[in-house]
């Protein structure tokens, strides 16, 4: 019988892009946290062979190429299973909007195949297949908050932040994430991390000067010093944000926690903030799209305590200390023509509990 589950968004709270390896991907850091936004997936499996993707939006591939047909293909052979699947996307989630929503509909497709056919795989064997179809895959086989280590595809579950409010604006701006990468190792490759104040005049310029720098000895100059050191840095900081949980659940005190009845939630969240994470495809993005730029600015001006790009964009993410706050904020961006809306962050318990949406 036919299973529909919820397909979840994710958030980056902090990315550091570390160097480039020989096999074309970047060693990265960063602390995936699922939201409560969402697609859906049907899965359905009948007598014969093949897999059928169903979706209208026709920014969705419905061959191979799509990360759910190639999820739920090795998902078959490790279940030792036949037939002929058929996949429908309620698509809400934006495509390519930084927000992991093709990665998780292959995870969610996967789960509601494993509930149709009444069959499990291991954990181990899960977090397997979602690495060998993409990086952004492994983070949702956990859910809540999650570390995300080499190419973001080794994943660990951190302790659980709160659930708070934050307004997600997905501007009409298409971001290529590869390209998002060169031009990091372009600017990375002159004189360390690129800094997005950069006066170098108009953005036509920017692009210009940055086809005429590419080259493989920029790629081969980030293997060394900065790259490793930045790397390091965001695991100290990490570090540093766990034993500082660790000592609060012990219950010691500490004098940087405010004494303005903020609760524990809160204030856990505010330590991670407080470390100075932050999304190294600013530095890039921003330059060349400036109308990102200016909705992060319109989130902190709206009382955000925390914004921030997702992933390589396009969205923008505010996190606020009340859902007043945040419809606020979302609704200065509405006023200025920014899709924008307001949710709120998702622990790992609630994510498995809203999982599943119904078996009939």
């Amino acid at each position: 019988m036919p299973v529909t589950v919820r397909s979840f968004a994710k958030i980056n709270l902090g990315l550091r892009i570390g160097a480039l390896h020989p096999d074309g991907f970047h060693e990265l850091r960063t602390v995936y946290q699922t939201i409560a936004l969402e697609d859906r997936i049907r899965v359905a499996v009948e007598p014969g062979r093949g897999i059928e993707i169903r979706c209208p939006d026709p920014r969705v591939p419905q061959d191979q190429s799509n990360t759910c047909y190639r999820t739920v293909e090795r998902a078959l052979v490790a279940l030792k299973v036949r037939g002929r699947v058929r996949i429908e996307i309620d698509k809400h989630l934006p495509v390519a909007g930084g927000l992991g929503a093709a990665s998780a509909n292959a995870v969610a497709a996967m789960l509601a195949l494993e509930r149709v056919l009444g069959k499990q795989l291991p954990a181990c064997e899960r977090l397997r297949i979602a690495a060998e179809v993409g990086s952004d895959l492994p983070l949702f086989v956990i859910g809540g908050t999650v570390l995300g280590t080499s190419h973001g595809e080794e994943v660990y579950p951190l302790p659980e932040l709160p659930a708070l409010p934050l307004v997600v604006a997905t501007p009409e701006v298409a971001v290529s994430t590869p390209q998002a990468f060169r031009d990091w190792d372009i600017l990375a490759a002159q004189v360390g991390p690129p800094d997005d104040t950069d006066p170098r005049g108009s953005k036509a310029a920017r692009v210009g000067s940055l086809a005429r720098r590419r080259s493989s000895s920029a790629a081969a100059k980030l293997t060394t010093g900065t790259a490793s050191d930045r790397i390091e840095e965001f695991s100290r900081m990490l570090s540093m944000w766990l034993t500082v949980q660790s000592k609060h659940r012990s219950g010691k005190s500490f004098s940087g926690v405010p004494a303005d009845g903020r609760g524990r939630a809160e204030i856990q969240l505010l330590d991670l903030v407080h470390t100075g994470i932050e999304n190294d495809f600013e530095r890039v993005v921003f330059p060349q799209y400036p109308e990102l730029r200016e909705v992060k600015r319109v989130l902190e001006r709206a009382g955000a305590f925390y914004a921030s790009l997702s992933g390589s964009g396009s969205a923008v993410y505010g996190l606020f200390r009340s859902g007043t706050a945040a419809e606020t904020g979302a609704a200065r961006l509405r006023k200025a023509g920014t899709a924008a809306v307001v949710t709120t962050t998702l622990r790992r318990t609630k994510y498995w509990k809203k999982f599943l949406v119904s078996s009939f």
